[in-house]
């Protein structure tokens, strides 16, 4: 009994810390992956409070029911696929993965959580998981492991991904990020060790409920990082994925800068409203995006301030490379002038930097500036 009493504690006091966590993510971010974020807390307070309900009838400390029970561990295993299915989505989007942006490639992916579900319907009727003995005793069945095996695939996948990108030498920049997605399910492998042979203690809940805390935590740190608007990468950014380059450069590698400004942006706002110049950022932001996603090497976007965009981008001695992107980018941003069907088009001037060694940050700025004011200078 004493026993069931600190492990009840224990889930609630782990599941008030990952509500305290859900709190205060309301409200901080719309984009898509903290979203799944959130939605992630939430399986695992159900986990969570599944698995005290559990303890508590098994133990006497509410009346007990065999159906209940049984009802609190289907219900346990079921949150435990949703919860790995959305930190697998959440993990995604984090790495940049394009698999996720599309709806029904995640709803595809999806397919292990109908799995289980149906698993656990079979299970109410042959035990084969999991059953009530004719004592009233729990007891697992002969596929037990299955219920493992089905929903730590996902963070299998996701975090195998994470590690191959760390020894990536293309994704310098985000391997603080790599690092601790693919460090995310060490912690709660060994409680779900520990657990599975001392069914005793909520070592599960516990382990959780701290990688919860240092995922919302590294949260933060991308929030600091991240222009709110657009999500692209912050000045601030931008100068540590500048300094990283230089740092992890190979001899055959050029960098290139692109200064991308927004042409008559102010008549944009002053004539159709705020919220309308915010679109026309979006719309640029988007552009840079789908203009960067098919270089051989990934591109650092930032937003530089106001209507200024920056791009830096690796290339290996191809002088043209930087004029191809150019030209990309106002194709992209053409197409989405083309779809968005407003009264205004959103155009752009760019100038091009070429880092040499030794070449500041700021001073590349310059040298695009002047490059970009020249381009826009025709334009008027």
């Amino acid at each position: 009994m004493e026993y069931a009493i600190l492990y009840a504690e224990i889930n609630l006091m782990a599941t008030a810390l990952i509500g305290i966590i859900l709190y205060k993510t309301g409200g901080i971010s719309r984009m898509v992956a903290q979203r799944n974020f959130s939605m992630t807390i939430v399986a695992e307070m159900v986990f969570f409070l599944s698995d005290t309900f559990f303890v508590m009838i098994e133990t006497g400390l509410i009346p007990y029911s065999g159906l209940a029970l049984i009802a609190s561990k289907e219900i346990y295993f079921f949150s435990t696929t949703m919860m790995c299915f959305l930190w697998f989505v959440y993990f995604e989007y984090m790495q940049g993965s394009p698999f996720v942006q599309s709806p029904r490639n995640t709803l595809y992916s999806s397919c292990l959580v109908w799995v289980m579900g149906v698993l656990l319907v079979i299970n109410l009727f042959n035990g084969m998981l999991f059953y009530i003995d004719a004592d009233g005793i729990y007891r697992r069945g002969p596929y037990f492991l299955a219920l493992y095996a089905v929903s730590y695939t996902y963070v299998f996948f996701t975090c195998l991904r994470a590690l191959i990108g760390v020894f990536n030498k293309n994704r310098t920049t985000d391997r603080k990020l790599l690092i601790t997605l693919a460090l995310f399910p060490v912690l709660p492998a060994i409680a779900g060790i520990l657990q599975f042979l001392y069914p005793d203690f909520p070592f599960a809940c516990f382990a959780l409920s701290i990688e919860t805390l240092i995922m919302y935590l590294n949260w933060i740190d991308q929030m600091i990082s991240l222009d709110p608007l657009t999500s692209l990468n912050n000045r601030k950014q931008l100068n540590h994925n500048y300094e990283q380059w230089f740092k992890n450069r190979f001899d055959d590698e050029d960098l290139y800068l692109l200064l991308i400004d927004a042409n008559k942006f102010k008549q944009i706002n002053d004539t159709y409203g705020h919220i309308q110049g915010d679109a026309a950022l979006l719309r640029i932001a988007e552009a840079l995006r789908k203009a960067c996603k098919g270089l051989p090497k990934r591109a650092n976007i930032a937003r530089y301030g106001g209507d200024e965009f920056v791009v830096l981008m690796e290339s290996a001695g191809v002088n043209d490379a930087a004029l191809a992107l150019k030209q990309g980018i106002i194709n992209e941003l053409e197409a989405l002038n083309d779809e968005a069907n407003t009264p205004f088009r959103v155009t752009v001037s760019i100038g091009i930097a070429h880092a040499s060694a030794g070449s500041s940050l700021k001073e590349l700025i310059s040298v695009a500036d002047q490059e970009m004011y020249k381009e826009k200078s025709t334009r008027s």
